[in-house]
């Protein structure tokens, strides 16, 4: 049986400015897969109900993976002969249950006059009810016999191989044009997901909105971060707590943002890989001195240079 763990925690910076959490997360599991999922809503002046797109998203994407992995010889088939496609086709029927789910929600909850009154009778005519609730979407399915997942918007998506590496399949999101966020509120949503496909078997996936990597200081700490949590996740109970408590922190760093951070993974296999798990911990924390030393090398390099820069200007002065 799968396992895994999520946290959604609101940022220092919104609890700061008085805003509720815009973030969302989950996981599920059956005896043939897992799945991690998280949501950043927008949050802007015109995605006022972003808080809840992003719990719509969340369970929009769980019902669309559950609903086509029902039957797991069928949709293992499919997935092996057109991956591209079958996960193109979830990912519109994702779409379909959220723009459902917001129109109901929209019903049920007539818009208020405080949401409208930052607008004028006009602009918020011209609102699209979708973007209203906008939101980023990640998701992450794991299986014994392959990796797959799904993505639209900023936040990060790390696999941790059977060789302990951890790497992020999906980097930046380059599907979206310049000067826009990939949502699912975009009328062309569909064209803006990235996903991809692992034929393969993982020790665990990870997915996490945005708040999370810009609170470290590059893509190899970040990756690194998930390197040290496969290798705890062998006492998961306990563990659970601990990364609470480490995202608490993390909300303080960065932008400062809401965190939302979801896993997946297989106990047996991480059982059996823990030496492996605990071995790349190790190669991680001699890279990051190494790293860290090249880094000082060339920030005194540069005081250096500037010095003797300093130096001549003086020179040609007096």
């Amino acid at each position: 049986m799968y396992n895994g763990l999520f946290h959604t925690l609101i940022g220092a910076s919104h609890l700061a400015k008085g805003t509720v959490c815009q973030d969302a997360s989950d996981f599920g599991a059956t005896e043939k897969y897992a799945i991690a999922v998280v949501a950043d809503g927008h949050g802007s002046k015109r995605h006022f109900r972003s808080d809840v797109g992003s719990k719509l998203a969340v369970k929009a994407c769980m019902e669309a993976v559950e609903a086509y992995m029902a039957d797991p010889e069928e949709f293992d088939e499919g997935l092996r002969e057109d991956p591209k496609g079958l996960i193109r086709r979830i990912e519109k029927n994702i779409i379909l249950r959220w723009n459902l789910a917001v129109r109901e929600h929209a019903g049920e909850n007539p818009f208020t006059d405080q949401e409208k009154l930052p607008f004028t009778e006009e602009k918020f005519k011209e609102l699209r009810l979708e973007s209203i609730y906008g939101t980023t979407l990640i998701c992450a399915v794991i299986t014994e016999d392959y990796t797959f997942g799904m993505q639209i918007g900023d936040g990060s998506l790390v696999v941790v191989d059977e060789d302990a590496e951890a790497d992020m399949p999906i980097i930046d999101d380059e599907s979206a044009p310049a000067n826009l966020t990939a949502s699912l509120c975009n009328s062309n949503a569909i064209d803006l997901f990235n996903q991809f496909f692992i034929p393969d078997q993982s020790l665990a996936v990870f997915v996490s909105t945005d708040g999370l990597y810009t609170s470290f200081r590059s893509s190899e700490d970040f990756l690194d971060y998930h390197s040290i949590i496969a290798s705890h996740l062998d006492k998961p109970t306990a563990f659970d707590a601990i990364v609470q408590r480490n995202l608490e922190k993390r909300t303080h760093y960065g932008t400062q943002d809401d965190i939302s951070f979801a896993c997946a993974y297989d106990p047996a296999l991480i059982v059996e890989s823990m030496n492996d798990l605990k071995a790349q911990v190790e190669r991680n924390k001699l890279r990051a001195e190494i790293r860290h030393a090249e880094a000082q090398a060339k920030i005194q390099k540069q005081r250096l240079k500037n010095t003797m820069h300093l130096r001549e200007d003086a020179s040609a002065v007096s």
